[in-house]
């Protein structure tokens, strides 16, 4: 805690931390989509509903407002 109140009273920027990403492994997060899908199998199914049913919602209120 010394080190940035001494910076501060000497106006001086605070020091820049290197930020380090951890590493994005695709094959690791590709591997465990189809884990969780083989796991599930009902979850595709769900989600093609749900987004068939925003899609009658949608028109039908579309098809609403212009009555």
């Amino acid at each position: 805690m010394v080190e940035p109140k001494r910076r501060q009273d000497l106006v001086l920027p605070p020091r820049e931390k290197e930020y380090v990403l951890p590493e994005f492994d695709r094959d690791k997060v590709k591997q465990k989509v189809i884990n969780t899908l083989y796991k599930y199998p009902f979850i595709p199914f769900f989600f093609y509903g749900v987004a068939i049913v925003i899609l009658f919602v949608g028109v039908f209120s579309v098809i609403k407002y212009y009555k």
